[in-house]
């Protein structure tokens, strides 16, 4: 099945993993034909869909995966099992079969298009399980972009250490609409989010996650740090916002610094928090990423 947003055209694929469906969401403009992949990697929050294709009436620039299709891209975002449209299985999910429910997709999709390598960018959460598969399959990635990676001492990681007997006994959560805004304003000012883009994550995020899983919460309060900088060996860009309640610089240049490629950058975006690419500062996060993923790898 197929969708169109003027002529950026959406396609629905299903990877098959343990007896389980992955749901694949895809962006492309005209043919994909010989044009570079992007795999987005969602967080601990909303699926692929929801997070990277938010379509907010009348606000058509808020899509990164429209804009970067637009760049010349064929996008995919898949949802992890337990997320969005994929199965829900009833066990805990782990940081490391997510890495390797985000293998499973993009060996899907390197023999769909033929592609040997993919980019590939992890937002939050994801940038765990992203450099996870990344310090396994490093040949399958040309480059990467870790957008509002957590780290050890991160606030918002420490606020939910409390919560640690929740997410243990209970494998999915419900969020209320209203409770899905909250992210939108941790540690960010209220003149950088549009309150029309704000309702609109709410209402697609309810209904997309009508039970969230708790396993990555589970993870990043008891097992932090789940990936080596020294282990990531592809060209690598850290991205955030400048007012992210995760991603900082004091926490998050140590490994930057230990990363083993040359071809390395650290942005920071102003106008934005953890969600920056749905906050004001969205343009200019969508091009670093394009341009980080348009310049040549040697």
């Amino acid at each position: 099945m197929g969708t169109a947003t003027g002529d950026v055209v959406g396609a629905e694929h299903w990877v098959g993993r343990d007896g389980l469906r992955l749901y694949l969401w895809e962006k492309c403009q005209s043919s994909h034909a010989n044009k570079p992949v992007v795999v987005l990697a969602h967080g601990s929050a909303t699926a692929g869909r929801e997070s990277f294709d938010l379509q907010a009436p009348g606000k058509p620039s808020y899509s990164l995966m429209d804009f970067l299709a637009k760049e010349g891209f064929d996008v995919f975002a898949p949802d992890i099992r337990g997320f969005g449209r994929s199965s829900r299985p009833d066990a805990h999910l782990t940081t490391q079969l997510a890495s390797e429910d985000l293998g499973a997709v993009i060996d899907h999709i390197a023999k769909l298009r033929g592609a040997t390598r993919v980019n590939l960018l992890g937002w939050s959460w994801g940038t765990q399980y992203s450099g996870m598969f990344i310090m396994s399959h490093s040949d399958k990635v040309d480059k990467y972009v870790s957008y509002a990676q957590m780290h050890v001492d991160s606030p918002d990681i420490a606020r939910r250490r409390p919560r640690i007997d929740i997410f243990r006994y209970n494998p999915y959560i419900s969020i209320p609409e209203a409770a899905w805004k909250h992210r939108f304003y941790s540690m960010t000012p209220d003149a950088v989010n549009d309150r029309d883009v704000v309702d609109a994550y709410a209402g697609a995020a309810v209904l997309a996650e009508p039970q969230t899983p708790t396993g990555p919460q589970l993870d990043m309060v008891t097992i932090m740090p789940m990936i080596h900088p020294k282990l990531i060996p592809v060209p690598t860009m850290i991205i955030h916002g400048e007012h992210d309640d995760v991603a900082d610089p004091d926490g998050l240049l140590p490994f930057f610094r230990q990363l083993p490629n040359s071809y390395k950058r650290y942005v920071i975006v102003p106008d934005g928090g953890h969600m920056l690419h749905l906050q004001k500062g969205h343009r200019l996060f969508q091009r670093e990423v394009a341009c980080f993923f348009k310049a040549p790898s040697h």
